[in-house]
C-alpha cells in the first residue's frame, strides 16, 4: 500500500462520514453540503451531529444540518479555511450556534502512516500480539485508551508489552470502519519514557497494514505526549475535524 493509496482511502472514508464526495477534499475552494452519515461511516460517530468541519490541508469541507447551514456557510466564507479551527474565530461561530441551541463539541487531529518512515521500533520488554479473545479481562481504567468497553466487538487486534508476566503496555485497534482501524495506546505510569508506546504503536501499525487495512491515530492537539508518539511511530498529520452538537448533548458531557 502506498501513501497515495492511504490518503485516498482516508478521504473516501471522510466523505462517507459526512455525506460529501471524496473529490471535495482536493478542491481549491471550500465546500459546503448537507450533513448525512453514510451507511459505512465510522461506527463511533453518533447522532445528533449538528455540523462537522473537515480539512486535509487544501480547503475546508463543511457538512451541516439545515438549521445551522446558514451559520456555517457564513463562517467558512468569512475566514481563511485553516483559521476556522482557531480562536478567537471559533467564538464567532460558537456564539451564533448557541443562538440556535448548538455548540462546538469536539476538535481532533488525525494521523496516517508514512510508508517511507514506518519501521517496527524496539523496547526493553518482550511483546506479544493479542487477539480479541485476549482482551476479555483487560477492560480496566489503565487500558481505556487502547480498548473501549462500550464497543468491545470492534477491538480486534493488539500488541502488549510485558515485564515478566505483567502487562505494562498495550496498543490495540478498533475496526471503526471497513478499511481503517484506529490505534489507541496505554503504558503504566512507572514504565513511561522508555520507548514502549512507540514500540507497541509501530508494531501494531505494521500488523494492521499486513492485513491490508489502514491504521489511523487520533489525538487532541494539546496532547503533546500522544502527538510525539504518533510521529515517532511513523505517522504524520493527515486531517483535522471540528464537530458541533446540540447544547443539551455538550452540556451533558460536563456533568
Amino acid at each position: 500500500m502506498t501513501n497515495c493509496e492511504i490518503i485516498e482511502i482516508a478521504m473516501r472514508q471522510s466523505a462517507e462520514d459526512i455525506g460529501c464526495r471524496e473529490e471535495d477534499f482536493k478542491a481549491n475552494k471550500n465546500v459546503i453540503s448537507p450533513l448525512k452519515l453514510g451507511k459505512n461511516a465510522r461506527k463511533y460517530l453518533k447522532e445528533p451531529i449538528t455540523c462537522n468541519f473537515v480539512s486535509y490541508g487544501n480547503n475546508i469541507v463543511t457538512a451541516s444540518i439545515n438549521e445551522t447551514l446558514d451559520v456555517v456557510s457564513e463562517y467558512v466564507k468569512k475566514f481563511e479555511f485553516y483559521h476556522c479551527f482557531e480562536t478567537p474565530n471559533m467564538h464567532w461561530l460558537n456564539e451564533r450556534l448557541i443562538e440556535k441551541s448548538h455548540k462546538i463539541c469536539f476538535m481532533a487531529e488525525y494521523y496516517l502512516p508514512d510508508i517511507n518512515r514506518m519501521s517496527v521500533l524496539s523496547c526493553a520488554y518482550k511483546t506479544h500480539i493479542l487477539k480479541q479473545e485476549d482482551f476479555r479481562e483487560l477492560y480496566l481504567p489503565e487500558w481505556s485508551n487502547a480498548l473501549c468497553k462500550d464497543r468491545k466487538h470492534l477491538d480486534i487486534l493488539g500488541v502488549g508489552a510485558y515485564d515478566g508476566n505483567t502487562l505494562i503496555g498495550l496498543a490495540a485497534c478498533s475496526a471503526d470502519c471497513r478499511d481503517m482501524w484506529q490505534i489507541g495506546v496505554d503504558v503504566l505510569p512507572k514504565y513511561r519514557r522508555q520507548g514502549i508506546a512507540s514500540a507497541l504503536t509501530s508494531a501494531l501499525a505494521k500488523e494492521i497494514l499486513n492485513r491490508h487495512k489502514v491504521p489511523f491515530y487520533c489525538t487532541a492537539w494539546s496532547n503533546i505526549r500522544s502527538v510525539r508518539n504518533a510521529i515517532k511511530s511513523g505517522f504524520v498529520p493527515a486531517w483535522v475535524e471540528m464537530t458541533a452538537k446540540p447544547v443539551t448533548v455538550v452540556d451533558g458531557m460536563n456533568l
